[in-house]
């Protein structure tokens, strides 16, 4: 199922929903619920029928896989080889194709692991989010720091070479100094990528009704009860970068970091418009310029109705979506390459928005690359929001 013969611009990326959890989380917004055995087997079956029925299957070569949720690694043995059987029955890879799954600690045991790696899964993603034990347990966590210092040691004692540890900033009742801590914790074990997110108190979550009243607060630059204050968490981001620095990390996109080479192949592909298919419940892809989003329905999803929105992208979204997205990255937009997908200037187009954001020091031309500014980055949403539409 390896195929070396193709170059790294012919091929895409593959995402696979898994939206099962033991429960949900306090602060999640992602499509995600638990559910009992027989509807993780219908469902398994269903993706598993999905994959193999793509039309385009035959046209692609996959060069990053990414089974994200909800909580991947909470599917059986036989479920995750019957995906990766499918996986392998229908699609051709590259040689060196990354190959992600999301894990929780407490989810994983040594055979999963190692059926996981036979499977050749080749990168591990660990939700940790904090290494204090009063912080996990706000977030409503399902593990302790140990059960995580567990769960890793064996993915390291069962060949994963490429780990990723996602963290959380600015909870409730978080200081600096336990940021510090978590940080630091967490670099000393030495994964090789680190993904460092600062929370979003999002609608319909159990702790946008417990804190939004405290994040309005902090917004109008009042103190919260709750939330770090605003300076506070500017603080947390900053202090990120510094320490993660000390630990040979360097950061490739806002909330990012890796060891040289270790760099998240997949999203990177997400941030520079690689072309993907999602497999599953709600899962998105961008194919033949066409955004294609799967119905969010688990009714109707284990009934076999799967694609609920398909929209054709004009020039000028294709446009807007090269520059927000690739502004996400550190390195940020080649104006070159620009030039060669869209047969015009991106100054011609930009220019004007591009000269008021680096006289707002927001962003910084370097070479042939626009990017944002260490200021740009924190207020990051502003920028990119300026280059929606096209002026």
């Amino acid at each position: 199922w390896r195929c070396s013969s193709l170059k790294m611009t012919d091929n895409i990326g593959l995402y696979i929903h898994i939206p099962f959890c033991v429960k949900k989380c306090q602060y999640c917004d992602f499509l995600s619920f638990a559910a009992p055995l027989e509807t993780r087997e219908q469902y398994v079956f269903m993706l598993c029928r999905e994959m193999a029925e793509w039309e385009k299957k035959e046209e692609v070569v996959v060069s990053s896989v990414f089974l994200g949720g909800g909580t991947p690694s909470l599917l059986s043995e036989n479920q995750l080889e019957a995906i990766f059987a499918a996986l392998h029955e229908n699609y051709q890879f590259t040689e060196d194709a990354e190959i992600s799954i999301e894990a929780n600690p407490g989810t994983v045991s040594e055979s999963k692991l190692l059926l996981l790696r036979k499977c050749g899964v080749n990168r591990i993603s660990f939700g940790l989010q904090s290494t204090q034990e009063e912080e996990l347990k706000n977030l409503g966590r399902i593990h302790t720091f140990q059960e995580f210092l567990d769960s890793y040691e064996m993915a390291r004692k069962t060949g994963f070479e490429n780990i990723n540890i996602d963290l959380i900033s600015a909870l409730p009742g978080q200081s600096l100094s336990s940021w510090q801590t978590t940080l630091r914790k967490v670099a000393e074990l030495s994964p090789e990528h680190i993904s460092a997110y600062s929370l979003i108190i999002e609608e319909g979550t159990p702790f946008y009704e417990k804190y939004r009243e405290d994040e309005i607060l902090r917004e109008k630059g009042e103190k919260s009860i709750y939330l770090p204050d605003e300076e506070t968490e500017r603080r947390m981001y900053e202090v990120t970068g510094e320490i993660l620095g000390e630990y040979g990390y360097h950061r490739y996109e806002i909330s990012n970091y890796a060891k040289k080479g270790k760099e998240c192949r997949h999203n990177i592909g997400y941030w520079t418009r690689k072309e993907y298919k999602g497999f599953g419940l709600g899962a998105a892809s961008l194919f033949e310029e066409q955004r294609l989003k799967n119905t969010c329905d688990l009714k109707a999803y284990l009934g076999g109705k799967r694609v609920k929105e398909a929209e054709k992208l004009e020039k000028e979204e294709q446009i807007e979506e090269t520059m927000f997205l690739g502004l996400r990255m550190l390195q940020g937009v080649s104006m070159q390459k620009f030039y060669e997908q869209y047969g015009i200037e991106m100054k011609e187009m930009y220019g004007e928005t591009i000269e008021r954001m680096k006289g707002l020091s927001l962003l910084e031309e370097t070479g042939d690359y626009i990017r944002l500014t260490e200021e740009g980055i924190s207020l990051s949403n502003y920028v990119m929001s300026e280059f929606v539409t096209v002026n």
